[in-house]
């Protein structure tokens, strides 16, 4: 049984997308159409986020890596293209080095802020929680309306008037819901250490929004734990820029997918969703 929430569309060359803290699969609905027409794509709800339990215990990367490769294990899926963004590009990264990854696309990939930064990004992102929490019913209205929807993602999207309003109810189901958000925060983003990302074999793309408000200039850093991955400003992008430069992330997932080595034929994501269950045990 699936221990996470999943969303699946599509067929073709295997998929995986992986949000941030904060939010749900819902966060990369402006890439979906174009997403889901080239690939069997598979978007879960990260731990203790959206639909998705908690994690058992701790809830370190490594745990939350531990419970999104189990579920690839029961979906069948061996080594599949990443797509993250922020903790989830901390977690494709982590994957990657279990080489359970052809592809990676790690945007905003959390782990290697210095401290100060580190503080700023936990009094930003907790003082998010308290404010939308707080005012969590009034979100769904919020989200109906172009100015609502530029009001609730200001510092995480450079342009968020251009947001849908699944993107902005997953900050609702995210950040403002009744999950795991607290000791995410803590434990997978702010005493989080990488090491040990030894990824030789693979195609790495490491991007960052040139207006990321949040998580300053730490993705660059990754090139030292992972000397063979590519840097890719996205300029005039936010923090979590899916809808702010869609076309240019998809890009750099294209490219990523083509210049990864040969593997299996896939299997359709209609074929695995009729043998696997889409939603955790006991949802």
């Amino acid at each position: 049984m699936l221990r996470l929430f999943w969303d699946h569309a599509g067929s073709g060359e295997p998929l995986v997308l992986l949000h941030g803290i904060g939010s749900t699969h819902a966060d990369f609905t402006a890439l979906r159409a174009d997403l889901d027409a080239r690939y069997a794509v598979h978007a879960p709800d990260l731990p203790g986020q959206g639909q998705s339990p908690a994690v058992p215990g701790i809830p370190t990367v490594a745990a939350l890596t531990d419970a999104v490769e189990a579920d690839l294990d029961a979906l069948g899926l061996g080594r599949v293209h990443l797509l993250g963004n922020s903790l989830g590009g901390r977690i494709a990264l982590e994957l990657a080095a279990r080489g359970r990854a052809r592809s990676v696309v790690a945007i905003a990939p959390s782990g290697l802020g210095l401290w100060p930064e580190r503080a700023y990004q936990g009094a930003l992102l907790g003082s998010a929680r308290l404010v939308l929490r707080s005012a969590r019913r009034w979100i769904e209205p919020a989200a109906r309306f172009r100015l609502g929807r530029t009001a609730l993602l200001t510092g995480l999207r450079s342009m968020p008037w251009r947001a849908s309003r699944p993107e902005a109810l997953a900050l609702r189901d995210g950040i403002a819901g009744d999950g795991d958000f607290w000791r995410l925060l803590w434990h997978a983003v702010l005493t989080d250490v990488p090491t040990g990302l030894h990824i030789t074999d693979i195609p790495v793309v490491l991007a960052q929004g040139t207006a990321d408000l949040l998580a300053g200039g730490q993705t660059p850093r990754y090139r030292m734990l992972v000397p063979t991955a590519r840097f890719t400003p996205l300029v005039g992008a936010g923090h979590a820029p899916q809808s702010d430069r869609p076309a240019a992330i998809l890009a750099l997932v294209d490219r990523a997918v083509e210049a990864a080595p040969s593997a299996p034929a896939a299997v359709p994501v209609a074929a695995a969703a009729d043998t696997v269950p889409t939603t955790p045990e006991g949802a």
